[in-house]
């Protein structure tokens, strides 16, 4: 079955410049599209979709209030944010409302096709060289570190798992950590998803929105 997807954007030439990009694909189908975050949640009663690409700023209700709402909902479609470094403080918000990764706006299509196949399978897309930049344009809204994080359930992790936390967190892929920590792949996740089950965390997202307002990793890419 085609991967399902509704574009949200309030400019309609951007909307229609993803649409021909996904519709040249024969495992995506976009199945619906809104101006706004008001309407993609109304457009959500009636069309059953999979995967939404939001927009940050719009007007009625921008995509961080959208992806809160849409996220609450049971079996709700994953949300891939769409960015600019000129709005990094909307996409941390957006990844904290539960989308499931973010992407630039100028974004290569083979680099946003492969993000709407990963979302939909279940991984989350925080591209690592994006999500350090990101990061520290951003690190002014973010709690200073401390030495001792406030998620009681950190103190659960072993110490192997609290290193490929910190790692995951600095933006690293699975296979950068496998090489940093001279590890297998298959091993390092699963390390992450002991990680995740641990501290009831849905996907690597929330890792790093976890290890940043813990104070885990200071803001500029950093461990304690």
């Amino acid at each position: 079955m085609a991967i399902r997807v509704m574009l949200v954007d309030d400019q309609v030439l951007l909307r229609t410049g993803f649409r021909m990009v996904l519709a040249a694909q024969p495992d995506m189908e976009v199945v619906a599209e809104a101006g706004d975050g008001a309407e993609a949640i109304e457009n959500l009663r009636s069309t059953a979709v999979d995967v939404v690409l939001m927009d940050v700023r719009m007007p009625r209700l921008d995509g961080v209030e959208a992806t809160r709402r849409i996220c609450a909902q049971p079996d709700a479609p994953k949300v891939l944010i769409l960015t600019t470094f000129d709005l990094d403080e909307y996409a941390f918000s957006g990844l904290k409302a539960g989308a499931s990764g973010f992407m630039l706006k100028d974004v290569p299509p083979a680099e946003l096709l492969a993000a709407i196949r990963s979302v939909h399978s279940g991984d989350a897309v925080v591209a690592p060289s994006t999500t350090r930049r990101l990061l520290d344009r951003f690190s002014p809204l973010l709690p200073s570190g401390t030495s001792e994080p406030q998620h009681k359930d950190i103190a659960k992790l072993t110490e192997r798992e609290r290193e490929v936390m910190l790692l995951v967190a600095q933006g690293l892929s699975n296979g950068e950590i496998a090489a940093r920590l001279v590890l297998s792949e298959a091993t390092v996740k699963t390390h992450v998803g002991r990680i995740l089950t641990k501290l009831n965390l849905r996907d690597r997202v929330q890792v790093v929105v976890l290890a940043y307002e813990t104070g885990l990793v200071r803001a500029g890419g950093g461990a304690v």
